[in-house]
């Protein structure tokens, strides 16, 4: 597995690492996530993102990493606990914190994130938003300060936003979800360019979107009220790409994000070995040609930003409506 020096932080991290939500109450039951976890150390990947917003996620990596053959840099986030949660309680913020190295089994993490730092109406962390002051600046600074963490990081999926962010300096990475896909691409106009100005280690979340990139042709085509007409066009022009090419959608849709130097890891959420193996090979077969990514660059453009009737959580794979019969990924 190929490994990249993620932005100013100096840590060598592999271009595919794991995200914690799928080996947590929500994704894999244990044995099976400790086989893909496993599986995924002998193949080279080195870092796990986790976060007290993931089900039992930091719990289940708690039991599985002590047992590992190498160490993995691990980054879980502050939010969402304990409730009721508040986001200016220096008092919380170390708790949540304490807490994650609990159910982690560590005294230490390599990045703790401000989680959802930019979402409207979630969570209220700043004073300044645009000096990115508040009392968690003073709880990271002070971790920091002990050596209990190690890099100051940003977890969130409004890019514009976390892009300003960026640009105070005061933070080393970013994980940016649902914002830099195949046809999903905020992230390419200020949130990118911000980290690489600041020297900050991208993480991508979300490869597949929510697994839109994963759903088959009819799914798409049935014509979901929740699926606006220029995605559902966009969508059909991808497919039509698909076809002439002959490369599976979560397959390009990999390795369109590692083409761009800008990105240094994307969080694979897998539920199982096999799909640690197949993500792997994937990368393996190395970036898209410059080619193939004007093509996909010019599929993007057909909607180069969010229609107003689409809601932010896509409901792929969910039952509507006038939906298909349900079946294999």
């Amino acid at each position: 597995m190929e490994e990249i020096v993620l932005g100013r932080t100096g840590l060598e991290v592999s271009r595919i690492s794991l995200g914690g939500l799928f080996v947590s109450s929500y994704g894999a039951a244990f044995d099976q996530a400790r086989e893909a976890v496993n599986r995924a150390v002998e193949l080279g990947i080195n870092y796990v993102d986790t976060a007290p917003m993931y089900g039992n996620s930091e719990e289940v990596l708690g039991r599985i990493l002590p047992d590992l053959e190498r160490p993995m840099i691990v980054s879980t986030k502050l939010g969402a606990r304990p409730q009721p949660f508040d986001p200016r309680s220096a008092k919380a913020l170390r708790e949540s914190f304490e807490e994650s190295c609990r159910l982690l089994g560590r005294e230490t993490v390599d990045i703790l994130m401000i989680h959802e730092p930019d979402r409207p109406r979630q969570f209220d962390w700043w004073e300044d938003f645009d000096a990115a002051t508040g009392p968690v600046m003073g709880v990271l600074q002070a971790l920091k300060e002990e050596g209990r963490i190690r890099f100051l990081g940003l977890g969130g999926t409004t890019a514009y936003e976390m892009a300003r962010l960026l640009r105070t300096g005061k933070f080393d990475v970013v994980l940016t979800a649902f914002n830099y896909s195949l046809l999903w691409q905020e992230a390419a106009h200020e949130l990118l360019p911000a980290a690489r100005e600041h020297g900050v280690g991208v993480v991508v979340g979300s490869p597949l979107q929510q697994g839109a990139l994963a759903r088959r042709w009819d799914e798409v085509d049935a014509g979901a009220r929740w699926l606006s007409k220029p995605r559902r066009e966009q969508f059909r022009a991808l497919y039509r790409l698909l076809d002439e090419i002959e490369l599976p959608l979560p397959e390009l849709a990999l390795r369109f994000v590692l083409s761009n130097p800008d990105v240094h890891t994307v969080l694979s959420g897998v539920r199982s070995a096999t799909e640690v193996e197949q993500n792997v090979a994937a990368a393996g077969r190395g970036p898209l040609s410059d080619g193939l990514l004007s093509r996909i660059a010019e599929i993007a453009a057909m909607v180069p930003f969010r229609p107003h009737d689409e809601p932010f959580a896509l409901p792929f794979g969910r039952p509507y409506a006038g939906s298909p019969p349900a079946g294999p990924i």
